[in-house]
């Protein structure tokens, strides 16, 4: 275990940060790239964190008996589809500890009602997964709405290579619409048909066209910044690459910050970042759509001393930890004391304890968790993080590009 200092020297920024790749946008390209029968496409600015190396390296292994993804949860159910529907493909798919306690039953079942042979090779319900690739039927399937939406967007993705194509009714509120939404694009950008009316996806048989396609920059990645201008407040920071118009639902993180105090302005380079001060001491927001702020917004607000309700919080039990307890463990090292009211939500109702003289903050092999809590190092002499390189599963850079807002790590 590897434990280094978070330090802040307070100094004001005038910044320039070019973001990494989008991680959500680059794993959809790459399943479809390898789906458009040998014509592969050229694709720029892929991103270059550990989740989409694991992805890239898995799909030219696919001759390979066992393939271990490791901790990439967005591997395990995009390659589960994408195995399942490769003809006379055969494959072990397992993962890190973590990964075989993550479920994965809802889309096995749903590949199963298609046509695929996969059975599990340990505990029933979760990887690893014994897979023989085949050409699926296709047909109507039914799955609740609430489900990870990375397991419809499998089941999308491998949709025009079945028989029959694919019908999928979702039943329920629909969770994490944005990435459904960002699939369809991306597949109608290489060709696809794709409707979506009523809460119904119809995918049509057909081929996907190998065309080119620039990845556009991480807005999950750039909450990050949002979040410590605000803790800052003196900083302005110019985020290269990030598109006003963008395929990802992690924008939202733009109007989030608006309420909170940070300001944006669209320019041709990208967004630039600026404190505007507001008078807000309460806010509620549903995160069923952007889960993946959730931690930045939660960690922001409590140094702010902002009270907070967040609900739509459901996936978060089932991501890399089960950040609803490790927000609320972490939270209580720098003095603030977090409440689950009921499932799905996350309240911070002002109650407060002493914090810890220079917190010692576990990361949980969670990406977010570290980058989070960063700017709480403005609050102390210096935070300890455990285990501060596993921010590379999907921004690599940040802690050199952290160093230009003069903080440092040793």
């Amino acid at each position: 275990m590897s434990v280094k200092k978070l330090i802040s020297s307070h100094s004001p920024f005038d910044i320039e940060i070019d973001l990494p790749s989008s991680k959500s946008v680059s794993n959809r390209v790459l399943i479809i790239n390898s789906l458009c029968d040998g014509c592969f496409s050229s694709i720029e600015n892929l991103s270059q964190s550990d989740d989409t190396k694991v992805l890239s390296e898995a799909l030219k292994k696919s001759n390979q008996i066992i393939i271990d993804i490791g901790a990439a949860g967005t591997a395990m159910r995009f390659l589960t589809a994408y195995f399942a529907q490769k003809d006379g493909c055969e494959v072990l798919l397992t993962g890190s500890q973590r990964m075989k306690e993550r479920p994965i039953a809802p889309l096995v079942g749903a590949l199963r009602q298609l046509g695929a042979d996969i059975s599990y090779a340990e505990k029933e319900g979760f990887p690893p997964l014994k897979i023989k690739g085949k050409e699926l039927e296709g047909g109507k399937i039914k799955l609740p709405a609430n489900v990870s939406s990375q397991y419809i967007s499998a089941l999308m993705m491998i949709a025009p290579k079945m028989k029959k194509g694919l019908e999928i009714s979702l039943e329920g509120k629909v969770v994490s619409l944005p990435y459904i939404e960002m699939t369809k694009k991306i597949m109608e950008h290489f060709g696809a048909k794709v409707l979506f009316e009523k809460q119904v996806l119809t995918i049509f048989k057909s081929n996907y066209n190998s065309t080119s396609f620039s990845v556009e920059a991480d807005w999950s990645a750039a909450s990050y910044w949002y979040a410590l201008v605000l803790a800052q407040k003196q900083g302005t920071v110019l985020l290269r690459g990030l598109k006003k118009d963008s395929l990802q639902g992690d924008r939202a993180i733009c109007d989030i910050f608006a309420k909170l105090g940070v300001e944006t302005q669209f320019v041709k380079e990208g967004a630039r970042l600026f404190y505007s001060p507001t008078s807000i001491d309460e806010f509620e927001y549903d995160f069923v759509n952007q889960p993946d702020l959730a931690q930045t917004v939660v960690v922001a607000c409590c140094l702010e001393n902002i009270r907070f309700c967040f609900s739509g919080l459901q996936s978060l039990k089932i991501k890399e930890t089960n950040r609803i307890l490790a927000l609320q463990n972490e939270a209580k090292k720098i003095g603030y004391i977090l409440e689950e009211p009921s499932e799905g939500l996350l309240c911070w109702r002002g109650k407060t304890c002493v914090a810890e003289q220079n917190p010692f903050l576990k990361t949980y092999s969670d990406h977010r968790m570290a980058m989070a809590f960063a700017p709480a190092a403005l609050k102390f002499l210096f935070l300890e993080i455990e285990n501060p390189e596993v921010v590379s599963k999907s921004y690599p850079t940040f802690w050199s590009d952290l160093k230009k807002a003069y903080f440092r790590l040793e």
